[in-house]
């Protein structure tokens, strides 16, 4: 019998049967559609040889007029400023005690208390300790006058600390360590650590159960908010803001030793709110904007968020917020929702989303200074990082859906819809993201999967839309941000157990080890709509190999053929063979009613093959014959 070309639809369509979705994909991990035919995507490695502290949901790059590349990166517990591969800690403080802190230590214990009255603290959060002497014994200063973080609170004024050596290495006390560090001991307190876990609001208003009384809702605030920063430059400098907490500047003059500093602190500073959701600077006008920023009562900020108001400085200056005659400064009220989620700059516009709805805000000039526009009801976003800005329009995620905005907004048809909203943890929305990668005209939507369990971001989706394919896949990543000022994607991730940041689209593997779980399975393929068996005998893969040079191994690839009789049976593998670059033909067997294909990488870590290379499918040829009704 002849060959038969199987020319398989592009995309991944999760809508329909295996049966229904005859002639394409229904399944894949890893795989990209360029031009119509799948290949595994692009590799990743580590960038720099450095780690850092919390999880990190926020990325920012941009380049002085001095040509210094700066990448922001905000984490659940820091703020850092990467430059040439390190990681320097600029987190704002918040507190500094002079002459006031005593330690007490216990012989044979590690454990530390400290007394520092009404210090502010939270478990986990940072402290770093001056001036202090030896304790008499193991404890000595040294060991005292470093960076800590606290283990845990124990009341208003004290807390402990686990003692450490200048390498890290746990310190014990002995029977020598009866002092108190001496009377001239100083803390410098950073600002408390955030929530790596969402606080979900719950009952009737934004908050937990039990918060307030019937009926009323429970403030915004870095308490009860997943710690996720935000942040934009104002000229060189950067400002940043911790969701429901302060707004700081980061003087880029100032270097990476020195931490920000609260903006409304700053001299100067003229009603500059002291609480916000998200910080976004107009760029053709030059207004610092705070969506979710604390009123102004009795001509001073409040200090208690209202989650739907939008304040905007004077152009030209982030310190000036009084709105007067003789400045653009002022604010408006969203009436449409219950909180701002989010926002985002897009052409000549500035986008903010609420729970419920989209709005339009673009600069007129005065006196009114923005044209604040209602332009969709029904459509939230899912979390503040869920949406994109590509050349063609704005995508983002809802809770049940993607949508695209290009002056309207319209409903994204999507081929996985029901599997990823199905899937999709909302009590973790706020961690989803989106980024873009623009090199492959992709969009990138990142979640936490009920399926998984986890509560953490597992898998992702990949929506082409130069091509309009959707694929699937199973990644961790926290944040994303497309190539730029970089050559490559970035994205946060794990390695080691360790917190870092990945060029992605670079090479062939996962940081120089093989990229595991790489398949694409076709939906069920038949013969005369299932009435006949189908008996496949051989088949002729069209494979490309794309390979490192500097690699010396032979690529390849499986090939998995299984089969059904009826729709609702589980699969049965018959064979799996492998093809390199000089296969021609592949020997199969097998007869029934459905067959279905799988292509794999091979993940054969004994054979040292796996790494150095990609492939991408073209046409391939099967010879299947009919064989009869039984």
């Amino acid at each position: 019998m002849p060959l038969s070309r199987i020319d398989f639809q592009p995309g991944i369509n999760k809508e329909e049967t295996d049966l229904a979705a005859k002639g394409g994909w229904v399944d894949g991990n890893l795989i990209r559609f360029r031009k119509g035919r799948p290949e595994k995507v692009g590799g990743w490695y580590k960038r720099g040889t450095q780690s850092f502290l919390g999880s990190c949901r926020a990325l920012h790059s941009w380049i002085s007029l001095a040509g210094n590349r700066y990448l922001g990166l905000g984490t659940t517990v820091k703020y850092y400023i990467e430059e040439g591969d390190r990681y320097y800690d600029v987190t704002p403080i918040r507190k500094t005690s002079t002459n006031s802190i005593t330690f007490a230590a216990t012989n044979g214990s590690s454990t530390i208390t400290v007394t520092d009255s009404s210090n502010g603290s939270v478990t986990n959060d940072f402290v770093t300790f001056s001036g202090a002497v030896s304790l008499g014994g193991l404890i000595t200063a040294d060991v005292l006058n470093q960076e800590y973080q606290i283990l845990l609170v124990t009341g208003t004024n004290t807390y402990t600390i686990t003692a450490k050596d200048t390498d890290g290495a746990t310190v014990t006390a002995n029977s020598s360590d009866t002092g108190n560090g001496g009377s001239g001991v100083d803390g410098s307190y950073q600002i408390n650590v955030g929530l790596d876990t969402y606080v979900q609001g719950s009952g009737w208003g934004l908050g937990t159960w039990g918060a307030g009384g019937y009926g009323s809702a429970s403030a915004i605030s870095a308490v009860n908010q997943l710690r996720l920063w935000t942040h934009d430059n104002f000229g060189e400098n950067l400002i940043i803001n911790p969701r429901g907490a302060g707004i700081f500047r980061w003087l880029e003059n100032g270097g990476t030793s020195e931490p920000a500093v609260l903006l409304s602190g700053i001299t100067g500073a003229n009603l500059v709110p002291t609480l916000g959701l998200q910080v976004i600077t107009s760029e053709t006008d030059r207004h610092l904007i705070v969506l979710g920023a604390d009123p102004i009562v009795n001509n001073s900020r409040s200090g208690a968020i209202d989650p739907m108001l939008v304040a905007f400085s004077a152009s030209e200056d982030d310190l000036q917020f009084e709105p007067l005659a003789t400045n653009s400064a002022g604010s408006v009220r969203l009436s449409s929702g219950s909180f701002i989620v989010g926002g985002m700059k897009s052409r000549q516009e500035i986008l903010i989303w609420t729970d419920t709805s989209l709005y339009s805000m673009s600069f007129i000039g005065p006196p009114l200074t923005f044209a604040i526009n209602l332009v969709n009801e029904g459509a939230g976003i899912v979390g503040p990082k869920a949406a994109v800005n590509a050349p063609n329009g704005v995508y983002y995620a809802s809770k049940t859906g993607f949508y695209f905005y290009n002056g309207a907004v319209q409903k994204l048809p999507c081929t996985v819809q029901e599997y990823v909203f199905e899937d999709l943890d909302l009590g973790q929305a706020f961690k989803c993201f989106m980024g873009l990668n623009s090199e492959f005209g992709e969009m990138w939507f990142f979640y936490p999967s009920l399926t998984d369990g986890t509560g953490e971001i597992s898998r992702y989706v990949i929506y082409n839309y130069e091509e309009n394919t959707w694929s699937v896949g199973s990644l961790i990543r926290y944040s994303w941000i497309d190539a730029g000022i970089e050559d490559q994607p970035m994205a946060a991730g794990l390695t080691s157990s360790q917190n870092c940041i990945f060029n992605h689209e670079t090479g062939f593997d996962d940081y120089n080890q093989p990229m595991t779980g790489v398949f694409i399975e076709s939906a069920d393929i038949d013969i005369s709509d299932g009435e006949n068996f189908a008996f496949v005998k051989r088949m002729i893969p069209d494979v490309a190999f794309i390979k490192d040079t500097t690699v010396s191994n032979t690529p390849a690839m499986n090939i998995v053929l299984k089969r059904r009789d009826f729709p609702g049976q589980s699969l049965t593998t018959d064979s799996t063979t492998q093809v390199t670059e000089s296969s021609t033909f592949n020997s199969l067997r097998s007869r029934a009613r459905q067959v279905v294909l799988r292509f794999e990488s091979d993940d054969d870590a004994s054979s040292g093959d796996q790494v150095g290379y990609k492939w991408r499918l073209g046409a391939t040829r099967l010879d299947l014959q009919q064989s009869g009704r039984r």
